[in-house]
């Protein structure tokens, strides 16, 4: 009887250690990815969609939860000071996980190089330099500057508010080109400033291709320059930026996730391979297509660092130059 009860002891703690095994891997509950914009936007899309695709390879729900506002550092602090476990990332694009912790490290509880890890770059929407066709007659880059520098001051442009990438960009547009515009910032994103540029209330925007295409088709708004390594064959008459005279001017809108610093590296390496798996499901590649969007991961965990370190080094660079009013 001793004998067997044990037997039955070492049994029940083989078993035990074995349950706690299959618990430990992970992950073996639902993961949390926080957003820092309202639902229905570029990173949210872009969250659900590789959400989806991880769902299916790792066995576990990826939860989109939305925590917009201050410039994305809401988001970025509930992330990073969450327990470094992999169950909460955030996934954001180049305003708040690249400017933000730039321009705003003072508002930050936290420290952005010390507490967050990058995960992995996940995709690239092109922009179009856009014109509104409401009174508004410049049809490329050449006359837009040339109108400009015949109205010093009246030329106005709205953006994503004071800060964000559209605001940088047209900052540094304008003082490559020589001109002066008005600033007409919109804090609602793509869909206002649309409204902005549809109306009237504004004339010139840098905005997402994926956004604008109705408009354009509808001919209420004018895309005037791409910003993108190459045309886009859906717009094969509209030249690149670069081709137009101002090569290194503008942001590629790229979106990425971050983790807490501190998280396992084997965590992180389940997360980017799944990434990774995701960009080569069908229904991904075919859904970002539409959208006009490059889906384009980093080369591996190591590069994803080094790649926000570098464009963090851009921005600081981009920051300095430009010394825009936050009060703006």
């Amino acid at each position: 009887m001793k004998r067997f009860g044990l037997a039955l002891a070492l049994i029940c703690l083989a078993a035990s250690g074995m349950t706690a095994s299959a618990q430990d891997k992970y992950p073996s509950r639902p993961v949390k990815i926080i957003v820092p914009y309202a639902p229905g936007g570029a990173t949210d899309i872009t969250a659900r969609l590789f959400g989806e695709q991880m769902r299916q390879s790792l066995g576990q729900q990826f939860v989109v939860e939305s925590k917009p506002g201050a410039f994305g550092i809401l988001a970025i602090e509930e992330m990073a000071r969450s327990k470094p476990d992999g169950y909460t990332l955030m996934v954001g694009n180049v305003t708040t996980n690249a400017i933000t912790p730039v321009l705003f490290p003072k508002k930050l509880a936290i420290d952005f190089a010390k507490d967050v890890v990058s995960v992995s770059r996940l995709a690239i929407y092109p922009s179009f330099l856009l014109t509104t066709t409401h009174n508004f007659e410049p049809k490329s880059v050449a006359e837009l500057i040339a109108y400009a520098k015949k109205n010093p001051g009246k030329v106005r442009y709205t953006s994503a508010g004071v800060g964000s990438f559209p605001h940088f960009d047209s900052e540094v547009f304008s003082r490559r080109a020589g001109i002066e515009m008005l600033h007409i910032p919109n804090k609602t994103g793509a869909a206002g400033m649309i409204n902005d540029l549809v109306v009237g209330d504004a004339q010139v925007a840098f905005i997402n291709a994926a956004s604008t295409a109705s408009m354009i088709k509808a001919g209420k708004l004018r895309p005037i320059a791409v910003l993108a390594e190459a045309r886009l064959p859906d717009y094969p008459d509209v030249p690149t930026l670069a081709e137009a005279g101002f090569a290194g001017v503008g942001t590629l809108h790229w979106q990425s996730m971050l983790a807490p610093a501190h998280t396992p590296k084997d965590v992180l390496g389940t997360l980017f391979n799944a990434i990774v798996e995701a960009t080569r499901a069908p229904a991904l590649q075919d859904a970002f297509k539409k959208q006009l969007v490059s889906v384009k991961p980093n080369a591996s965990l190591e590069e994803a660092q080094s790649w926000l370190a570098s464009e963090l080094a851009a921005w600081r660079k981009i920051v300095a130059e430009v010394k825009i009013d936050l009060a703006d």
